[in-house]
């Protein structure tokens, strides 16, 4: 007999003139072209043929195979598996396809997919099976690669999300979640723009077009807005996702939290402007302080030979310590000058009158109503100099709050707060308010809500007077139409603080 291929079987059927029929030799070819191992065996479990797939996936050739038992590929502790399987062949039972492990003839094991043909004879009646084995090995090292690029993404700090070429999330990690605050299933579906703020959804068009061209987008730096609304600072990788033909049917994100980083940055300018800050006022301080000096002497000059009445006379007073609290300043800007004016026993409520009567004409031009209530009976201790500072940078804000006309509510009592029993003294103003995303900054130097008009730096140098007083400053506002308005509330401790020098001159 010489068949047509290379398959053997261990008893093929031959016609009347010795030669095996066509049918069979197309059979043949079919079954030995096949990628699959594909073998067949009696209801005994011993092999009766073997193709050539099946000698490349196991190893062992045709001769060595031929008649030995099914179980030679199986490994031991699947053996009574098999076993139950012969016997539901013998009963015609249906097996279903199922995954397993195989072993070669050098000892290794394969992972295969089984599915179990019946053979049956001319009467219908099962007479062996024929088995494909499909080789998964490459399927397995292909899902091993996916499960492990998926516990990478899983698991890694960054966010790290796909969309389609709509701006719709298709997939959100677990560093997404915790970046944004927003789980995959609140995402998976959404617009991309739920998280970019408002003002930037224009970014997003920007970014799609680029997308559907193929183009890619490193480290762009831009914000982005989590679930609980507050911004934070991202550098964003866009890539595009192409199927198997190249064509661009996604997009993949990755985003890096760098808030700490900017706000080193910002730390950092503002360090080098408040040592720029601190070298101008020791040069404002020595050029201001002469011709200062000499409107001081002419004032008490006036004031020794005025004939004018108490009131002037109080003014020209109240214009010499304001001009002395000018010099002081100069000299103090910052916290670059260390007081070493001695601190006094006063009423605060009379620093207060001190200010406003400073203010007064500003405060008339503006129309605003000033309400003020006074129970500090007891005195405290502080550097006027600084309170007066103090007092005047907040009222000062007050009144620039409200140019249409209000009113100045401000009122000093016996209080008590972390540090003791002391003064507190509360400033309201019924102006404009202070914007919720402003809130977190008005203390930081050199931060404005007034534009062009302000410098940044007064409620940055109050609180470092308060606090190094031993106080504490707060602020609340509200920018609604019928309560809209700011209250700034300093505590100042009876009780003075251990006496600590001045960080710039330690």
């Amino acid at each position: 007999m010489t068949p047509a291929s290379d398959i053997q079987l261990s008893d093929q059927p031959e016609d009347g003139q010795g030669m095996v029929p066509d049918t069979h030799l197309h059979f043949a070819a079919f079954v030995n072209s096949s990628p699959d191992p594909i073998i067949s065996k009696d209801l005994s479990g011993k092999i009766i043929s073997w193709n050539r797939a099946a000698t490349r996936v196991f190893g062992y050739r045709a001769e060595e195979i031929l008649g030995q038992s099914i179980l030679c590929l199986i490994p031991p502790h699947d053996h009574q598996e098999e076993r139950t399987r012969l016997q539901k062949l013998r009963d015609d039972q249906t097996i279903d396809p199922y995954e397993t492990t195989w072993m070669k003839k050098n000892g290794g094991s394969i992972p295969v997919s089984v599915t179990i043909y019946p053979v049956r004879n001319e009467a219908g009646n099962v007479i062996g099976a024929s088995k494909t084995a499909c080789d998964l090995s490459e399927r397995r090292q292909a899902d091993e690669s996916r499960f492990r690029l998926a516990a990478i993404v899983e698991s890694a700090d960054d966010a790290i999300a796909s969309k389609d070429l709509n701006g719709i999330v298709q997939s959100w990690n677990e560093g997404a979640n915790r970046m944004f605050g927003y789980t995959a299933e609140e995402m998976i579906g959404q617009p991309m723009l739920k998280i970019i703020p408002e003002d930037l959804h224009y970014e997003e068009e920007e970014i799609l077009r680029k997308l559907r061209l193929g183009e890619r987008i490193d480290h762009y730096e831009t914000t982005r807005q989590k679930k609980n609304g507050e911004r934070i600072d991202v550098s964003v990788t866009i890539s595009p996702i192409r199927d198997g033909r190249g064509r661009v049917i996604a997009v993949s994100m990755i985003a890096r939290d760098i808030s700490d980083r900017k706000r080193i940055e910002r730390m950092l300018i503002q360090s080098e402007k408040l040592a720029a800050t601190g070298r101008m006022a020791a040069t404002i301080a020595h050029e201001i302080n002469n011709p200062l000096e000499s409107v001081m002497n002419l004032i008490y000059l006036s004031r020794q030979h005025s004939t004018a009445d108490a009131k002037v006379q109080e003014y020209l007073v109240t214009a010499e310590e304001e001009l002395e609290r000018v010099s002081h300043i100069a000299r103090q800007t910052l916290g670059y000058y260390k007081d070493t004016g001695s601190p006094t026993s006063v009423h605060l409520h009379d620093l207060i009158q001190n200010v406003l009567t400073v203010y007064n004409s500003k405060i008339l031009g503006s129309r605003i109503v000033v309400d003020t209530r006074f129970n500090d009976l007891q005195k405290i201790v502080v550097s006027r100099g600084e309170m007066l500072q103090v007092l005047s940078n907040v009222i000062s804000n007050a009144i620039d709050a409200m140019r249409q006309g209000g009113t100045l509510q401000i009122s000093a009592r016996k209080g008590t707060g972390s540090s003791g029993d002391g003064i507190q003294t509360v400033i309201r103003d019924t102006g404009a308010g202070i914007k919720p995303e402003h809130m977190d900054k008005i203390f930081e130097p050199f931060f404005t809500t007034k534009g062009e008009l302000g410098t940044g730096i007064g409620l940055w140098v109050a609180k470092q007077l308060i606090e190094r007083r031993g106080g504490q400053i707060s602020v609340t506002s509200s920018t609604e139409k019928e309560y809209g308005g700011t209250t700034i509330t300093i505590f100042l401790p009876f009780a003075m603080p251990a006496p600590r020098l001045n960080p710039h001159q330690e």
